[in-house]
């Protein structure tokens, strides 16, 4: 019987043992989407206990607790305090068995500070004194854990609007981890509501000092806002979309549903469906101007339940996997930027598994030997950013394109103790390997090109593709 969480967790076989240990635990971290706040990291920020470093904005372990039976005062409530938030944590971690979370909580706690006590009701107290005792040190601040986990360079979540000004202090503070931004305009093209896009659009005005009346004016104040991103550093944009858009559209009517929702009157739904299809061309041609990379996180249901939401608000644990068809207006997107020479090295993101071969033959169609793996199948996200979930993405990768220009992991997340989730990747990476080295499937002669292999997976790929 093997122990939890020793050494060789996750690692089957000698030589997955050997391609992890000797290959891919000794490399940095570039952790290339995240949501970080940015501010914590330019104010070094201490925090106070485990709980608010770990619990706080954390809605995976507020689904596991309402699941549980624990109340929702503790986990989004003010009226309770930090410690009886964690108490309620630690009484549902044992029932997490067999869910990802019961792997990352304890990957973190021995990770970060040590712990390798399993956390339970009997031993809450104790590990969160500890680990609390550890957080108001130095060593132990926002900045401290990066440093802690050997990151390279982080890329946080921002929308066209914001000032960067916390990129910038971090930037010119000479701080050795890099934090840089990534262009998140989600809220450019949410023409749902008409005031909500007007109110944008008028900050969108104010920051880059375009006076806007008509969509050009809008698209020359995104582009002043995507040199500006530029000028800090950004190389990556990201789109939370449900599903593609790539809805036929004439640029008369495009000024017209501009001009109509910017007037105040609400959009139908094929005006809604034109504007976002005009609107994702638009930002991929920028980006393509700009040499960046472009991300689509695609496929989820948010804000289901509407009775919590108008309560608790977004990203609060109500979100699903959505069940869209994308397959021909992915298609058509891409190919409609392809024919003009336009389209931007890409990652796509499904959240729902049944997807994961349709991506993977689809970024083999726009790969055009420009760049190693220039459209690329992003990892397992959200729901699917546990084993499972990563296993079958590389599998289906591996069947269907190159595993070997993968530009493998990322966090996605708000916490700094989420760097762990690497290290987990990492493990299933090379176990997948060494399987295959010790049933014969790969050959154990090229062990030393499967060592490079998993190294460029952990951490080159993505160095070389982002120009970092």
């Amino acid at each position: 019987m093997k122990v939890f969480l020793d050494k060789d967790f996750v690692l089957e076989t000698d030589t997955a043992k050997e391609l992890y240990h000797e290959h891919a635990a000794k490399l940095p971290i570039i952790d290339y989407h995240c949501h970080l706040n940015p501010k914590l990291v330019a104010e070094n920020h201490q925090f106070d206990n485990l709980s608010e470093v770990w619990l706080s904005g954390d809605h995976y372990k507020w689904r596991a607790m309402r699941t549980n039976g624990v109340d929702e005062c503790f986990c989004t409530g003010k009226e309770t305090t930090d410690w009886e938030k964690f108490e309620k944590w630690a009484e549902t971690v044992p029932y997490t068995m067999r869910n990802p979370l019961y792997h990352w909580t304890h990957l973190e706690l021995k990770t970060a500070f040590g712990v390798e006590k399993i956390l339970k009701p009997e031993t809450a107290r104790e590990i969160y004194d500890f680990c609390t005792a550890k957080l108001r040190t130095p060593e132990f601040s926002a900045r401290g854990l990066m440093k802690h986990y050997k990151v390279e360079t982080v890329c946080t979540t921002d929308d066209p609007i914001d000032s960067l000004e916390y990129h910038i202090a971090v930037k010119n503070e000479g701080f050795e981890v890099k934090m840089l931004p990534t262009w998140r305009p989600d809220k450019a093209m949410a023409v749902e509501v008409a005031t909500d896009f007007k109110a944008y659009v008028e900050k969108l005005s104010e920051v880059s000092g375009v006076t806007i009346s008509k969509f050009a004016d809008m698209i020359a104040a995104l582009r002043i806002r995507h040199d500006f991103f530029a000028s800090v550093g950004c190389r990556l944009s990201d789109h939370g979309i449900e599903e593609f858009y790539a809805e036929d559209y004439t640029q008369n009517e495009i000024d017209s549903i501009f001009n109509k929702v910017y007037g105040g009157k609400e959009l139908n739904l094929e005006e809604i469906v034109k504007f976002k299809s005009a609107m994702l061309v638009e930002f991929a041609i920028l980006d393509w101007e700009a040499g960046w990379t472009q991300q689509f996180h695609y496929g989820v249901i948010r804000n289901n339940n509407t009775r919590l939401f108008n309560q608790l608000g977004a990203d609060t644990g109500f979100d699903s996997i959505g069940d869209f068809t994308v397959a021909k207006n992915m298609s058509k997107f891409f190919n409609r930027l392809d024919i003009n020479n336009q389209l931007a090295k890409t990652i796509i993101y499904n959240l729902n598994p049944r997807d994961n071969d349709l991506i993977a033959t689809m970024i083999g169609n726009f790969q055009d030997g420009s760049v190693a793996g220039k459209i690329q199948f992003g990892s397992g996200w959200w729901f699917l950013d546990q084993k499972t979930g990563m296993e079958a993405q590389m599998n289906s990768l591996s069947n269907l394109g190159l595993l070997s220009r993968f530009v493998g992991m990322l966090t996605d997340s708000r916490s700094f103790l989420s760097y762990p989730r690497h290290e987990y990747f990492r493990r299933i990476l090379c176990n997948l390997i060494g399987n295959d080295v010790e049933k014969g499937l790969l050959p154990a002669s090229e062990l030393a090109f499967l060592g490079q292999l998993v190294e460029s997976v952990s951490y080159y790929n993505a160095k070389d593709f982002f120009k970092f």
